[in-house]
């Protein structure tokens, strides 16, 4: 939906699926996966004894996300945060919580790197759509929702865009459906080179989070914009909980919108 409210057309239906999606697509996800472990795990190593040193704690943060038909599976990732609490116990905003350390990882996304280990088990894919929080998704309309009927990826076509910082959420629903419309093999090798040289840019990444040109979490950006009641915000949050516990699966929830949408 449009700033002004108005709806957005947006073509969601799928190309023909090519031979690389159906067959090749996941055996390159396999091999490509299991050899990037194998070579990395020096680099591995480092991480692992760095975050030790400058976070403390456990290394490796995993959080439930949706995947492939909103199915939610355990994301991995090298920690960047600390677990700095307020006086009540409450953890602090994650700007307050992030270290020097935690942005040079997400800078460069290093503490994306467990998530070969998600690639090789299935939950992902190298390329595709990036695995969004549950209590963001469940918001979704029915348009966008398509984009994520795919395994989510490592990096994709919004993450070269201006997906990490600089694009709305609007442009990364866009770009996550006009990958999922039409995926081959020469496509997702442009994206993959496309990571790499965007990672050297210098403001190819937020330093912290929070820090980029839109709302963090789109429920906060739904609700700040009147586009959806705080009710809905807090029936929304405790949806997402149950979610997770029950290890099910994201879907259009008619309760969370304000509008009717056209099927």
């Amino acid at each position: 939906m449009a700033k002004n409210g108005t709806k957005i057309k947006i073509n969601g239906d799928k190309t023909k699926r090519t031979l690389y999606e159906k067959f090749f697509k996941r055996f390159f996800d396999i091999v490509l996966s299991f050899f990037a472990l194998l070579i990395l795990s020096p680099l591995f190593l480092i991480l692992f004894i760095c975050s030790k040193m400058f976070i403390h704690g456990k290394v490796i943060f995993s959080q439930y996300r949706p995947g492939k038909n909103g199915k939610v599976f355990k994301l991995y990732k090298f920690r960047s945060m600390t677990n700095k609490t307020d006086k009540e116990g409450n953890l602090l905003p994650d700007k307050d919580r992030i270290t020097k350390y935690g942005k040079f990882l997400r800078k460069l996304s290093l503490d994306e790197l467990p998530q070969l280990w998600n690639i090789l088990k299935g939950d992902m894919s190298i390329i595709g759509p990036r695995p969004r929080l549950v209590k963001d998704m469940i918001f979704y309309d029915k348009q966008f929702l398509k984009a994520y009927e795919i395994r989510p990826g490592l990096t994709g076509l919004s993450q070269i865009s201006g997906g990490r910082s600089e694009a709305s959420w609007q442009s990364i629903f866009e770009k996550d459906l006009e990958y999922r419309n039409k995926i081959t093999f020469w496509g997702d090798v442009k994206i993959l080179f496309g990571t790499v040289k965007a990672l050297f840019k210098s403001d190819s990444a937020s330093g912290g989070a929070g820090e980029g040109n839109r709302e963090y979490y789109y429920a906060d950006e739904l609700v700040k914009t009147n586009k959806i009641s705080p009710e809905q915000y807090t029936l929304g949050l405790k949806m997402a909980e149950e979610i997770i516990q029950d290890n099910g699966s994201v879907t259009y929830i008619k309760e969370l919108h304000n509008k009717v949408e056209e099927e």
